[in-house]
């Protein structure tokens, strides 16, 4: 099977020469979106042997995600790995991800940052509101899809995953910022997609790194991904059979037009 290492990259010129030399040692196939670096990013890509995307402005975490599985399916690849370009994620860890992929048994292999315990020292420089927000939405997608996905996620938002590229590709994914996770997770629960997650290490090397915007306000960017999260549920329709009037009233969201009974993985054999 043919896979591809796909890094988002904005204004990461400090850390990106390092990612990308420590990946090459692993992988031959990479990929790195340029989502509109205004820094020295775009001259260090060019000087190393990766395939780069640019995008002329910024355009979104999601959406760089969403141009990778595109060229992905274009270049055909049968998966897709994806990681950030910030050393948060270690590239000394793709042989465990290039292992789960051939056992051949899930769509997603999710990394996940508290499947195992993290140290004391990890979680000292971990934003107190990103783990918050990251155990509240978890908890929410959990209780809303989990019968779906056939697995309770421990870590809704690492973003280093291995994502099988045809069924990816199925779930038209659109969210271009960082609530793309919600998307996704609903989509993939809609589309009756394999999920597994791996132990990855916690590791946060700035823990005052903003998401811009709104956003950079915790209780903003909570609402947000909620509201994401939401609107993908009720969009899905009769293919979750998942009913969330009552979670959509608590955390203050307009309920759906149309409740429709719980549904689990048992019907997934009817579905696309």
């Amino acid at each position: 099977m043919r896979t591809l290492i796909a890094i988002p990259v904005f204004n990461e010129s400090r850390h990106i020469r390092a990612v990308l030399e420590r990946v090459l040692n692993y992988a031959k196939h990479v990929l790195v979106i340029d989502d509109g670096s205004t820094d020295d990013s775009p001259a260090i890509l060019a000087s190393l042997p990766v395939d780069v995307i640019r995008h002329c402005g910024n355009r979104g975490y999601g959406r760089s995600l969403i141009d990778a599985f595109s060229y992905a399916a274009s270049e055909k690849y049968d998966w897709v790995i994806t990681m950030d370009s910030d050393e948060q994620h270690e590239p000394e860890r793709l042989p465990e991800f290039f292992r789960e992929i051939a056992r051949n048994d899930a769509d997603i292999i999710s990394g996940s940052r508290y499947l195992r315990e993290p140290t004391a020292a990890a979680l000292a420089t971990t934003p107190t509101d990103r783990r918050r927000i990251n155990r509240l939405v978890t908890e929410e997608i959990n209780a809303l899809l989990s019968a779906r996905l056939g697995i309770r996620l421990t870590d809704s938002f690492c973003g280093f995953k291995a994502h099988r590229v045809a069924p990816t590709q199925r779930l038209q994914l659109t969210e271009s910022g960082y609530a793309f996770p919600m998307q996704l997770w609903a989509r993939a629960a809609a589309h009756c997609l394999r999920v597994r997650e791996i132990a990855v290490d916690l590791i946060y090397n700035d823990p005052n790194r903003t998401f811009g915007a709104a956003l950079s306000d915790p209780e903003a960017r909570l609402r947000h991904y909620r509201e994401v999260l939401h609107r993908e549920i009720s969009l899905s329709g009769e293919k979750l059979h998942v009913g969330h009037a009552a979670s959509c009233r608590e955390a203050g969201l307009a309920e759906p037009e149309r409740r429709v009974r719980r549904g689990d993985r048992k019907d997934c054999h009817e579905r696309t």
